[in-house]
């Protein structure tokens, strides 16, 4: 299983990636990742009860990297009705994705089949609602992790 390290600001959050059932969107992220994309970003967005969003290299909401991704959504991956799932945010375009993502902070499931999920925490869901606008992401690391027991 592959899982996702966010060092940040206030602490560390850990996600499972879906790669099996949303590939084109977890290698995006992976390679981003890899490549030390999101180091030192910030979370540019955070509505209450709702998202936060991080991973514009601009910091304003507009940026995002070098390509797009078309939209990748199945009935098998929900936001669901607690915080935690991790999906990619996009424009008003369906195939828009790019590097910028969000964690949910509560009930989103009004956006299943509209934004491409592709990770759930696993870890540190107390730190990601403590999460705020301007809060950094110092590293970002993914790695394959034993899946046994969890």
């Amino acid at each position: 299983m592959k899982v996702v390290t966010l060092e940040t600001t206030k602490g560390y959050v850990k996600f499972k990636l879906f790669t099996e059932e949303a590939p084109i969107t977890t290698g995006n992220f992976i390679e981003l990742a890899e490549k030390g994309f999101y180091n030192g970003l910030t979370f540019h967005r955070y509505v209450p009860g709702f998202v936060i969003q991080g991973g514009d290299p601009e910091g304003t909401g507009m940026g995002g990297s070098d390509k797009t991704i078309p939209l990748e959504v199945t009935p098998k991956l929900s936001h669901g009705k607690e915080a935690g799932a991790v999906a990619m945010a996009r424009s008003m375009m369906p195939n828009s994705a790019s590097s910028q993502f969000y964690i949910t902070l509560g009930d989103c499931r009004g956006l299943d089949m509209q934004y491409a999920v592709f990770g759930r925490v696993i870890e540190g869901i107390d730190v990601v609602m403590n999460l705020r606008q301007g809060d950094f992401m110092n590293t970002v690391t993914v790695e394959d992790v034993d899946d046994n027991g969890l």
